[in-house]
């Protein structure tokens, strides 16, 4: 077949930042005598796309023009639509300075890019977070990762002198160009593409297929493999679903499969627009967005960030100025006695109609160790599903116990240590007193101190629960922002938040060690609840009450919660 032309990439060509291969000993040699900064997981997403040209015509992380236009009219200065800020944060340090070039590395201390540092400047937590993500609540995962952000922007010229390492499925790992490549040769001029960060059923198949056959062309199935919403099933599982679905359900000739290392921001509507400008690159002319694309779910106070259509109708505002055509999810519903998918408005009343939702799949089917139905998930998928997704009572969860000191929260959760060992399940405790003596030690109580050490208790539960234990978590965690942050590690569906609400008076009766009466002397310095604020928790899981109930009595109320959300077995269901 011959080949066709694609659209021309978002700016007119692709952005190409890798220095060529006779280049890079050289540079190589030259980095290693540079001041270098490590940067983060998402920083390292955001230079591997934005060097291959994923985000053309953007060439650099963004300078201050760019950054403030882009908040305030979702555009570059150049006047080029770009919804969402791609910037290089940094902590203030005599290391960073003008017109110098750094090393710029990862994690593991691996070199990864040269930049020569033309721009720093101040950035504001809050005017990005209520631009881009219109909320300022720290449920948001990235409102509140964004508070250990550095609290400086950087910006310049880059040299990419090597990508991140990837060691998995290689073969799927395509660049926008050699994207664009396998597309021209399918030979459509059309390219529907269709994001995904969750597992794909039946409806989605359906939907694709409609989607393909509506414009006469080829599915890119983009998935993202950066980072996605917390709690969400891993890219590896996922992508052995998208690969069996492709070997066996599609038509080979109509599909190619590319993993996108993505960062998601979960930024709803602006991250529509943003995807299309991505997709375009990658040779798509038209999207599927769906329901609440690239929504975070729900706010503390339990109501979805965005409203379920807001993307589509900021993703079509943009779509001929982007040159990427919008195809609306449209919810399909099975027909069980015609065999077929229908959408919705589609169904005349009175007709039986099924559906599962993503809650359903997680908690009745796979969290009860229920088989998906052949109608719902093609066989193939549901095994791999099976497989990686064990019964909820064998899945990870951590209970995290929060409060002022004296508030009740350890001699709770050694009880409820007790009771969970009881009904079978494996328990670490990590009280927050013991961990600064170990895991801790060293550090001090100011804010930063104590955020790095809550953290590194959540990054500990985080590894607990990944690995399907139960961790539980007894510590002041006086921080709004640095709580939610846990909550994002461990994945919201499987932390439960435990306000042990105790008044500061009667934790200042029971206060054997004399702390509270230190801090009315002066004798202690930065004391939650004294001369520190304790930030209480807006809607927790659990909140308990210390003074009419004993220890005993709520670490029940606590097991009894986590009977009803599936993570202990109910007696009777115990062999």
């Amino acid at each position: 077949m011959d080949k066709v032309k694609l659209i021309p990439p978002y700016g007119g060509k692709l952005v190409n930042l890798i220095v060529p291969p006779e280049e890079v000993e050289e540079l190589k040699a030259y980095a290693s005598r540079l001041p270098s900064i490590q940067v983060s997981e998402r920083v390292v997403c955001d230079l591997e796309i934005m060097a291959t040209g994923g985000f053309s015509p953007l060439d650099r992380f963004m300078g201050e023009e760019d950054y403030h236009m882009v908040l305030e009219e979702m555009r570059l200065a150049n006047g080029y639509v770009f919804p969402i800020p791609i910037t290089l944060p940094v902590e203030p340090g005599s290391d960073i300075k003008l017109d110098q070039d750094i090393a710029i590395r990862n994690a593991k201390n691996e070199l990864l890019a040269v930049m020569t540092v033309e721009e720093i400047y101040e950035w504001s937590r809050d005017d990005m977070a209520q631009k881009v993500f219109g909320t300022l609540d720290l449920r948001h995962p990235l409102v509140a990762e964004m508070s250990r952000w550095g609290r400086l922007n950087i910006s310049g010229g880059l040299r990419v002198i090597s990508l991140p390492k990837h060691y998995d499925f290689q073969e799927l790992r395509l660049t926008p160009a050699q994207t664009r490549q396998r597309l021209e040769e399918a030979g459509h001029e059309n390219v529907v593409a269709f994001q995904t960060r969750n597992p794909m059923h039946r409806v989605h198949e359906e939907l694709t297929k409609r989607a393909t056959e509506s414009v006469d062309g080829t599915l890119l199935l983009h998935p993202v493999v950066g980072m996605t919403k917390p709690g969400d099933v891993d890219y590896f599982t996922r992508v052995r679903t998208y690969k069996a679905l492709v070997r066996r359900y599609y038509n080979p000739g109509r599909v190619v499969l590319s993993l996108l290392p993505l960062a998601m921001r979960m930024a709803g509507p602006r991250e529509a627009v943003w995807h299309m400008i991505i997709r375009r690159n990658y040779g798509a002319n038209h999207l599927i967005v769906g329901r609440d694309h690239a929504g975070p779910g729900k706010d503390s106070a339990g109501k979805p960030f965005y409203g379920p259509y807001d993307a589509q109708k900021l993703a079509e505002k943009y779509s001929d100025e982007i040159g990427v055509k919008i195809i609306p999810f449209t919810m399909l519903v099975y027909l069980p006695d015609e065999d077929r998918y229908e959408e919705v408005t589609k169904v005349r009343e009175g007709t039986r109609a099924a559906s599962i939702s993503g809650t359903q799949v997680r908690e009745e089917y796979l969290g009860n160790g229920r088989k998906l139905p052949e109608w719902f998930t093609r066989p193939e998928v549901a095994e791999i599903l099976s497989e990686s997704y064990p019964p909820r009572h064998k899945q990870g969860v951590c209970i995290w116990f929060t409060g002022l000191s004296g508030a009740g929260k350890s001699t709770t959760a050694e009880v409820l240590t007790y009771l969970l060992m009881e009904h079978g399940r494996q328990v670490t405790l990590l009280d927050g007193d013991v961990v600064r003596t170990h895991l801790s030690k060293g550090l001090g109580f100011s804010k930063e101190d104590r955020d790095t050490n809550i953290r590194r208790i959540g990054f500990v539960a985080a590894e607990i629960v990944r690995h399907e234990g139960t961790a539980v978590c007894a510590a002041v965690s006086p921080y709004e922002a640095t709580r939610n942050d846990v909550r994002r590690m461990v994945g919201a569906d499987r932390f439960v938040e435990v306000f042990v609400d105790t008044p500061l008076e009667v934790c200042e009766q029971r206060d054997h060690k004399g702390l509270y009466a230190k801090a009315r002397r002066g004798e202690i310095k930065g004391f939650t609840g004294i001369d520190d604020p304790y930030e209480p928790p807006f809607n927790p899981e659990i909140r308990l009450d210390t003074i009419n109930h004993t220890p005993e009595e709520n670490a029940r109320i606590i097991l009894d919660y986590l009977v009803k959300k599936g993570f202990v077995r109910r007696p009777e269901d115990e062999g």
